[in-house]
């Protein structure tokens, strides 16, 4: 087989046929519900469970399947349903069913409290081909529930969990690192290590974004949880070899200039976000109203040929943006894009102070930014990036 003069191998991304019939849409997340049964104080996006505005208005059952069905038509290999709390849907166990046998791949985000032992037995018999992905918010109810603030939710997601562990359905955890659970981190990493999946340490949040509708009575105690750029940077490096290590491959990939073109990622080029009543985005957090796609009035196809590709080549006009962030090269390392102004500040191109400062607290201390001087003041950028990521087998473009 070795010497077989009939069979090559090679990386998929290096097929002929692969780059000759590059599906329109590869994968793409279906935000089910905004709705949650956790009341989460740092959460950008939940509406309560008994919302009835919110589930009057929500896709029904057959139109989420014609979008399922034209994504599986378009090439799409993946789904992610998250919401709010997807299983509050009273329809998913129907949904995830529809999706699977259309051969895609379903990844959920799940709090786990609304996991039965009914659909632990389905994600054994119909695997998901995707690890549930389960955010869990502390190790002792006190903590937990002065975050989720539901009574109860404690024991659930540990019910959830058990139910997972017990029918060997692979799934990952995430961390949010708060106020109320951050002594508890050495026994969730250890914990986190003992489940059969894990691979590594598991991720968290702690710059936490803004409310994605811009509903501005809950922004204000988000701020105030989130962590400063210098105590993330604490957290961040608590395994310092480790942390350079990922930040040399990191930068040898990503960094550049972006310039004044605003989407620079991959955000709405074969891929994006269906929100809970029919409209399609470029990414997840994006919800500008100008951004967004009503299904009702066209498909996924017109949105990724039409609709996304005139969004991608929005170019900035704001003074402050083309004289900052369309000079600077912490491309990646900041979070600044279109969604997070807008989440910030309610238009696509203001600068997010706090990003900034997030982005040069870890570039100072990686010496690719000195300490009296700003990302975008600097001339050599290719050279020092370079020079950091000596050894990787990635070149950056200066």
């Amino acid at each position: 087989m070795r010497n077989n003069p009939y069979i090559a191998k090679r990386a998929i991304n290096e097929a002929s046929l692969r780059k000759a019939n590059v599906p329109f849409l590869s994968r793409f997340d279906i935000e089910l519900t905004e709705r949650c049964n956790n009341n989460c104080i740092h959460c950008c996006i939940n509406l309560s469970a008994d919302n009835v505005n919110a589930r009057e208005k929500e896709l029904s059952t057959g139109r989420i399947k014609i979008i399922l069905k034209e994504a599986a038509s378009l090439g799409c290999l993946r789904v992610r349903f998250t919401g709010g709390e997807p299983l509050l849907r009273e329809d998913f166990e129907e949904l995830y069913i529809f999706a699977r046998k259309l051969g895609l791949k379903v990844l959920i985000f799940s709090n786990a409290t609304l996991l039965t032992p009914h659909l632990a037995e389905l994600f054994s018999r119909i695997l998901p081909l995707e690890k549930i992905e389960i955010t869990l918010y502390g190790m002792k109810k006190s903590s937990y529930e002065a975050i989720t603030r539901v009574n109860g939710s404690f024991a659930a997601a540990w019910r959830g969990i058990s139910l997972l562990l017990d029918h060997k359905i692979p799934f990952v955890v995430k961390g949010a690192l708060l106020p109320g659970n951050k002594d508890e981190i050495k026994e969730f990493e250890k914990w986190a290590g003992t489940i059969p999946w894990a691979d590594k340490s598991p991720p968290y949040s702690m710059f936490f974004d803004l409310r994605c509708r811009r509903d501005k009575g809950k922004n204000r105690s988000i701020k105030n949880l989130r962590l400063s750029p210098e105590e993330g940077l604490k957290f961040l490096t608590r395994s310092k070899d480790k942390y350079v290590k990922e930040m040399k491959e990191f930068c040898s990939k990503f960094m550049r200039l972006s310039g004044d073109k605003l989407f620079t990622c991959g955000s709405g080029s074969d891929g994006g976000c269906v929100d809970a009543y029919g409209y399609f985005y470029p990414c997840m957090m994006l919800k500008h109203p100008d951004t967004g796609y009503d299904l009702k009035k066209g498909s996924l196809k017109d949105a990724l040929t039409g609709f996304f590709p005139k969004l991608r080549e929005i170019r900035s006009t704001n003074p402050e943006y083309l004289k900052r962030c369309a000079k600077c090269f912490l491309k990646g390392l900041c979070e600044q894009c279109p969604a997070k102004s807008w989440i910030e500040h309610g238009n696509l191109d203001t600068p997010v102070e706090y990003l900034c400062e997030i982005a040069h607290v870890q570039a100072r201390f990686l010496a690719l930014v000195k300490d009296d001087e700003m990302a975008w003041e600097v001339k050599d950028w290719g050279g020092r990036i370079k020079k950091f990521t000596r050894g990787c087998n990635h070149g950056t473009k200066s």
